[in-house]
């Protein structure tokens, strides 16, 4: 035994030695991993100048305005008083379902396009009569402004149509994304060559892929009805979140005990339901053999050989269970005196629990620089205009130059083909961001990824100073630092920067492979056959996995920089080899934790999600005047809001105390190592945990300590 345990010793590192000198995180550090943090910074640097060529070359206003046909912005200069842009044959376009497409290219149109004060209210179409009127009469002395610029009064009706200066009819409309959309309900006027359930159905495929603005107004409605009262069910959420956490203290163990007896419970009722079932197919000879081989799996519940491999699955799982809570009931023990004292550190160290708030603060301005930097570098370059006419086929359209550049400020003077305008058709690819643009938005994507995995490096690093700092103090909570967690977040960012910096990156490379491979997967998946789907599925397995690993890592390390301040390579091997040789502890108390931590969300969003529903739903009588529900168009709305915002608030939380956990954790086997409770090496762990160990501290350590 004794020559397995040296084995096993020497597979997984040397356990730690005593160090007389070690009282918690050093103090006295150097800085780590400085080639990274010089890399970091130059890269950080490499990312502000993409952000200022964006800023150069890119125009969020074609994003913002929509253009005419002419490339003029709608709403802006010249037609400021005219916001919304009009289609003259809206049923030309090829609506693409992507809204940022949409909104930066507009909807890809054959058809004449004018910037209009309003879009049309009534159903309207230029009657045969009307033919050999004027544009004046027809359209300017009527108030129907929609036009093309510049088009003569004086103009027949008939020729303004053939070269689609001026709309053949108009349909009542709404505007969205700054666009005249037709609405569903209207009354559809007979139009040439077109088929009222055709333009019925148009219409409704493209309000269908937009939001409508009645839809807008109504959500916006709810929100400023109930906005307050959302507010209240988030600070419910806070509340019920801290109280969970702090009551941890008191109720951990029998929360545990319960939660165990409840997985036991279900089990059991499990196999009971699966006996009852397989008895009842018994005894009528419902047998597999008699099904044979089908498809419909539904078929296979009404087999007895079904339900008795489920009644064998649950019963091994339930032993197992059994003997696992038997063998291991000291290493549950364990567990639950951490999740006491992680309660009881967070009790004397309640700034840390809102130090979520920073993160999220850093998080907020990581996306936003890198969405401001792919809005302008999606809309650089300058507009190209190119010829077009309504119909290329007609008599003197045969020698223009169809789809070639032209200038839209100059006048087409003697054209002999009807119609011919020079149209807006993109963007051209000149000028130095145009002709790298793919790979300044891949720079911006990696430091996007890069950035974001770096702050939350910065927040577990922080947080594993501070309760580092609570564990190694010997009298608690008199020897904790005055302001553990304002010192851990100074010294991580003076010393420890090319160090996150460094775990970032190596995340940030896993899940940038993770993000080509979905990427190949969705170009190919028309195309690959079942192998093919095979193998990839298979890749992103094992990339989920070592995603997975490498975060398990980085977290381990982080905390062992917090405590030592060694480089992240160093950090990261002596935090596997010190939870290696301790594999089972590691186990049990990774899954207690992950149990009582899913109990606690369930628990705050389950009760912040009921409560909101019985209220905004007006099931709670009796309330009072004041606390009347307000009438909603769409209540789930605030509902699912209040949902969404407990869930962000209880993970925040329980992020900070699974930090704390996995801290202490790594403190404790450290503590087991160095120490063995003499009065020169007494261990640093609370009165709790000796006593689940059998041991205890001889003398006052603490006080001898001092002496020397």
């Amino acid at each position: 035994m004794g020559g397995k345990q040296d084995q096993d010793e020497e597979a997984y590192g040397k356990p730690a030695k005593y160090d007389p000198s070690f009282r918690g995180p050093i103090r006295n550090r150097s800085c780590t991993d400085i080639i990274c943090c010089v890399l970091f910074f130059v890269f950080i640097l490499g990312y502000i100048a993409v952000g200022i060529l964006a800023w150069v070359y890119g125009d969020p206003k074609q994003v913002l305005y929509p253009r005419n046909s002419t490339g003029a912005y709608c709403g802006v200069g010249e037609n400021k008083e005219k916001p919304y842009l009009l289609y003259f044959n809206i049923f030309s376009c090829v609506l693409n379902t992507n809204i940022i497409a949409i909104a930066q290219n507009g909807l890809t149109c054959p058809t004449s396009q004018v910037c209009v004060s309003s879009c049309p209210k009534a159903p309207w179409t230029v009657e045969p009569k009307q033919f050999s009127q004027t544009v004046e009469q027809v359209f300017y002395a009527a108030d129907r402004k929609f036009c093309l610029p510049g088009v003569p009064g004086n103009m027949q009706v008939l020729q303004s149509l053939q070269q689609e200066l001026c709309p053949s009819f108009l349909l009542p409309s709404t505007p969205a994304l700054g666009r005249c959309f037709p609405w569903t309900n209207s009354t559809v006027p007979e139009l040439p060559g077109i088929s009222n359930t055709s333009i019925s159905q148009s219409i409704s495929g493209l309000l269908d892929s937009l939001n409508a603005r009645d839809i807008s107004v109504k959500i916006f409605e709810d929100f400023a009805q109930s906005w307050y009262w959302i507010l209240v069910a988030l600070g419910v959420a806070l509340v019920l979140s801290l109280l969970f956490i702090l009551l941890l203290r008191l109720v951990a163990g029998p929360l545990v005990f319960v939660l165990i007896i409840g997985v036991l419970s279900v089990l059991a009722y499990g196999i009971y339901h699966c006996w009852e079932e397989y008895r009842v197919l018994r005894d009528k000879g419902a047998s597999i053999s008699q099904l044979g081989f089908t498809t419909n799996l539904s078929a296979y519940r009404n087999v007895q050989e079904t339900w008795l491999a489920a009644l064998i699955i649950l019963a091994v799982l339930e032993g197992v269970l059994l003997l696992m809570l038997i063998f291991l009931r000291q290493r549950i023990c364990i567990a639950i005196a951490l999740l006491k004292e992680a309660s009881r550190a967070v009790g004397y160290m309640m700034s840390t629990m809102f130090y979520p708030l920073v993160t999220f603060a850093f998080l907020l301005v990581c996306i936003a620089y890198w969405a401001i930097i792919a809005l302008f570098l999606a809309t650089s370059g300058q507009p190209q205009y190119v010829f077009w006419a309504p119909n290329s086929s007609l008599p003197g359209c045969e020698k223009v130059p169809m789809n070639t550049s032209c200038d839209p400020t100059a006048l087409l003077v003697n054209s002999s083909c009807p119609g011919l305008m020079c149209v807006f058709q993109g963007y051209q690819s000149t000028g130095l961001a145009q002709r790298s643009l793919f790979n300044l938005q891949i720079y911006a994507v990696l430091g996007l990824f890069w950035t974001i995995n770096w702050v939350l490096a910065l927040g577990q690093c922080v947080l594993a100073g501070a309760f580092a700092s609570f564990y190694w103090a010997f009298h608690k909570p008199r020897d904790i630092p005055t302001f553990p967690l304002g010192s851990a977040f100074l010294r991580t960012l003076r010393y420890h920067t090319g160090s996150l910096a460094f775990g970032a990156l190596i995340l940030t490379l896993v899940q940038i492979a993770r993000v080509i491979l979905e990427y190949i997967d969705h170009k190919l998946r028309g195309a690959q056959n079942p192998l093919t789907r095979c193998i990839l599925c298979c890749f992103k397995c094992c990339l989920w996995c070592l995603e997975k690993f490498i975060k398990f890592l980085n977290r381990n390390a982080y905390i062992m920089i917090a405590i030592y301040g060694k480089n992240f390579c160093v950090s990261a091997k002596n935090a596997f080899m010190l939870l290696m040789r301790n594999i089972v502890r590691v186990v049990v108390l990774d899954k207690v934790t992950d149990l009582l931590l899913f109990f606690g969300k369930l628990l705050v969003v389950g009760g912040v999600g009921v409560l909101s529903f019985f209220f905004f739903t007006g099931r709670i009588p009796r309330l009072g005047k004041n606390f009347e529900n307000p009438q909603l168009n769409y209540y789930w709305l605030p509902i699912m809001v209040c949902i969404l915002g407990a869930y962000l608030i209880a993970s925040g939380f329980f992020s900070v105390f699974g930090m704390c956990v996995d801290t202490l954790f790594l403190c404790f086997l450290e503590d087991l190592e160095r120490n063995d409770g003499s009065a020169d090496r007494p261990y640093y762990m609370s009165k709790s945990l000796l006593k689940i160990l059998g041991k205890k501290n001889k003398g006052t350590p603490g006080d001898k300590k001092r002496k020397k």
